[in-house]
């Protein structure tokens, strides 16, 4: 094994004992310590650091490090070894650091050293810091069990090799039900952009495997950790496709030492936020010409309804037509406190629309405190106090009547407001408008509508700055919209943003983007960084190859993934004879399971499709889980899933089928379809079909 040596081996054991048994004494007094519940603000801010302790520690304790490199810093005598790790741990004095961690500044080495006899260098907050690499070592400890010790540089010798098989050994791991966090393995590309600067807003565009979606987990810990004077937790959120794609992520923020970071869709977070219980009405929408084939093909077109309402044309639409509504919302009569004491509606209307900052619903409530002060100022005149008191619950019952009259400020009563005016009977097309109508009239409204509802609501009523975000990671980006990611610009406090995801996945026709530039406009020039990672580490050689081909069948993608050098065994494309699918499913599951496949997914077209197929395995004494839309945790093992669920997730082992004609055109949409299922495999895939193949198969 390359770059293995059995002394260096023995001698990092014995470090690890003296780490370990370090670590467990700290550990072992923190946790013995009384935990602080009083009110005593210098005994609180005491607890929170020995909590913090107690936390790093506990990630210490299982797992101590994963490298070593020996650093020497110009000016210095002798290089000076640095054990990096998960959680930083320092010498229980408090002077010495034990173990760096993988967020600090010297760190960074580790990640973006490569091999050579030239300068290193890093950026600290004292400044340039350049010295001389000596040693990089990767070391994999688990449970306090030292397994492997891999040198992928020492200075002066023949290093080649050595770091491309750690990084295959770690990639040939088999998985179980939840992603993992790649801080042992994390390469140049990917740490360049976990240590961008918190100011900006990050577009990567990630290959199927890149490790894209983990490379952002790992940002929000990096950011957490470099300011974290000025960035909280709780004030970042990660939007995901779908519930149970946040149960796969789940794992990793708190494997780096994260936690409180708010993780939602679009969808919940949209419906939580309006404070009511909208109703999502799922309708397919029919046309002529606005059309394409959709991942849940029933013979129905669909509209392309999301590019439509998804548009920064159409927010500028909204915008505009709020703004008229809002001009017109002040009634066109005066205020009658009582006879002969009447307040002109010219007066309200220029206190309404003098004040230029505030929200609307601000607005109304200044103006309603300014007529509630011109009554007291009225009713001072009257002298007699029974008088004075009748006529002030009297007027008092006017004005509310009067603030009543105003018109409603519900987001969907202002939605149909504007819903009617030609500049939107104009723009959408007859039978989404009609649709569109139908729903708002019953209380409910098309899925892509929740960002007009939203805008509508912040344009009513605004949001204070201490709730907005500090951060905002967006996964799978290519399927949301631009006035959604606009939406989110607005409720950002520095426009901070990880948008992340794969224009060759998008694999919805009626939503989402169809280029990264479709965001331009929404950020400023000089804070937006574009990334592109073409590497993919999840799969092996033969089965990007073959994806490869599915995809580029059908359609031309910016960016074509690039396979690490991985091989195993060939993708295998079979024929069934009608009614022989579970029998061929449930010979692949046997085999498979011989080979250590620990997750398999069962890939179908529909999630009727999937129904049967769960239900025939079980028929035959086969225990497998069904993914649908509505499940909400991933539990590894054998799963059945549509296809259309399955991006972001990851099996050992994919069995995709009926991969036919029929399920399987060759349209830009179906190859990316049929692109994702492929690329979920790590190991094996497998490909079924009976009649005619689908075109887009290579074979």
């Amino acid at each position: 094994m390359a770059g293995f040596d059995q002394s260096a081996f023995d001698y990092e054991q014995q470090q690890l004992k003296k780490h370990a048994a370090e670590i467990h004494r700290q550990l072992e007094r923190l946790e013995a310590a009384e935990k602080y519940t009083g009110s005593d603000i210098t005994e609180q801010s005491l607890e929170d650091v020995r909590e913090k302790g107690r936390q790093s520690l506990r990630v210490a304790n299982h797992e101590p490090y994963f490298g070593r490199l020996d650093f020497q810093e110009d000016g210095t005598d002798a290089p000076l070894p640095l054990y990096i790790g998960k959680a930083g741990v320092s010498e229980e004095s408090g002077r010495d650091v034990m173990i760096v961690d993988w967020r600090a500044p010297v760190a960074s080495l580790f990640y973006s050293f490569t091999g050579g006899e030239e300068t290193a260098f890093y950026d600290s907050p004292e400044g340039l810091i350049e010295g001389n690499i000596h040693l990089k070592r990767n070391i994999v400890v688990r449970s306090q069990e030292l397994l492997r010790v891999v040198d992928t540089y020492e200075k002066g010798k023949e290093n080649h090799g050595a770091a491309d098989e750690f990084l295959l050994y770690r990639l040939g791991e088999r998985k179980d039900s939840k992603l993992r966090d790649i801080v042992s393995t994390i390469q140049a590309e990917q740490n360049d952009i976990i240590r961008s600067k918190r100011d900006a807003a990050l577009i990567i565009q990630g290959v199927a495997g890149s490790g894209k979606t983990t490379v952002a987990l790992h940002r929000l810990a990096y950011l957490i950790y470099e300011y974290r004077e000025n960035m909280e937790a709780e004030r970042m959120i990660i939007f995901a496709p779908n519930a149970m794609f946040l149960d796969y992520i789940s794992n990793v923020l708190p494997e780096l030492g994260v936690g409180n970071i708010q993780q939602t869709t679009f969808t919940d977070w949209a419906k939580r936020m309006l404070e009511s219980k909208v109703k999502i009405l799922q309708e397919t929408v029919k046309t002529e010409e606005w059309f394409a084939p959709g991942p849940q093909r029933s013979g129905a077109k669909r509209l392309r309804t999301g590019r439509l309402k998804g548009s920064l044309s159409y927010m500028n639409l909204v915008s505009r037509l709020m703004e008229d509504l809002l001009a017109k919302s002040v009634p066109d009569k005066d205020f009658e406190a009582w006879e002969n004491t009447v307040l002109k509606q010219e007066t309200i209307a220029e206190w309404y629309h003098s004040d230029t900052k505030s929200t609307a619903s601000r607005k109304r409530e200044r103006v309603q405190e300014k007529i509630k002060r011109w009554l007291d100022h009225e009713l001072a005149k009257i002298w007699e106090q029974k008088v004075q008191k009748e006529t002030k619950k009297k007027a008092n019952q006017r004005l509310r009547a009067y603030m009543n009259s105003w018109p409603s400020l519900d987001p969907l009563a202002l939605y149909k407001e504007i819903l009617s005016a030609e500049e939107m009977r104009a723009y959408l097309p007859d039978e989404l408008y009609r649709t569109t109508m139908k729903a708002a009239g019953k209380k409910t409204v098309l899925e892509e509508d929740l960002a007009a509802l939203l805008h509508i609501q912040l344009l009513v009523s605004g949001m204070d700055r201490d709730a907005k975000f500090q951060h905002c990671v967006i996964d799978e980006a290519q399927d949301f919209s631009p006035y959604q990611i606009a939406l989110l610009n607005q409720l950002s406090v520095r426009g901070s943003f990880t948008i992340l995801g794969d224009l060759s996945q998008g694999i919805y026709d009626d939503k989402g983007l169809e280029s990264w530039e479709e965001l331009h406009p929404i950020f400023e020039k000089e804070h937006l960084a574009y990334f592109e990672l073409e590497k993919s580490y999840r799969s092996t050689m033969e089965i990007i190859e073959f994806a490869n081909g599915v995809l580029t069948s059908a359609y031309q993608p910016a960016v074509l993934a690039s396979p690490v050098f991985r091989s195993a065994d060939d993708v295998r494309v079979e024929e069934t004879a009608e009614g022989e699918e579970t029998e061929k499913l449930i010979e692949a599951l046997s085999e498979l399971s011989e080979q250590n496949a620990n997750t398999i997914g069962i890939i179908g077209r529909t999630e009727e499709h999937c129904e049967r197929i769960h239900r025939e395995l079980a028929e035959r004494g086969q225990h497998a889980s069904i993914l649908s839309g509505g499940k909400r945790d991933y539990g590894g093992g054998i799963s059945v899933i549509p296809i259309h669920l399955a991006k972001g997730l990851e099996f050992d082992a994919v069995l995709i089928c009926d991969a036919n004609k029929e399920h399987y055109e060759k349209t830009p949409w179906d190859a990316k379809l049929l692109y994702v299922g492929c690329t979920r495999a790590l190991h094996f895939l497998r490909i079924y079909y009976s009649g005619e193949p689908s075109p887009l198969l290579p074979l």
